[in-house]
C-alpha cells in the first residue's frame, strides 16, 4: 500500500493540473490571430494568478481537513 503522504501528494497533483488546464481557454490556444498573441500572454498570466490561491486552499485542505471545518 502507498503511505498517506504520497496519495495526498498524487491527490494534490491531479487537482492542480485539472485546475490549471480547465481555467486556460483552449480553443484559444489552437487558434491565434497574430494580433492576439499579446493578449493569449496577459490572459494566461492572469489566469495563472488567480488560481494560485485556489491550488493554495486545496493542498491546505488536503493536507489538514480541520482547516475546511
Amino acid at each position: 500500500m502507498e503511505s498517506l503522504k504520497k496519495r495526498r501528494a498524487k491527490t494534490i497533483i491531479l487537482l492542480s493540473t485539472i485546475w490549471f488546464a480547465i481555467a486556460i481557454p483552449l480553443p484559444f490556444l489552437y487558434n491565434v490571430p497574430e494580433e492576439a498573441t499579446p493578449q493569449l500572454f496577459t490572459l494566461i498570466q492572469i489566469l495563472g494568478l488567480i488560481s494560485i490561491p485556489f491550488v493554495a486552499l486545496g493542498i491546505a485542505w488536503t493536507l489538514k481537513p480541520e482547516l475546511a471545518q
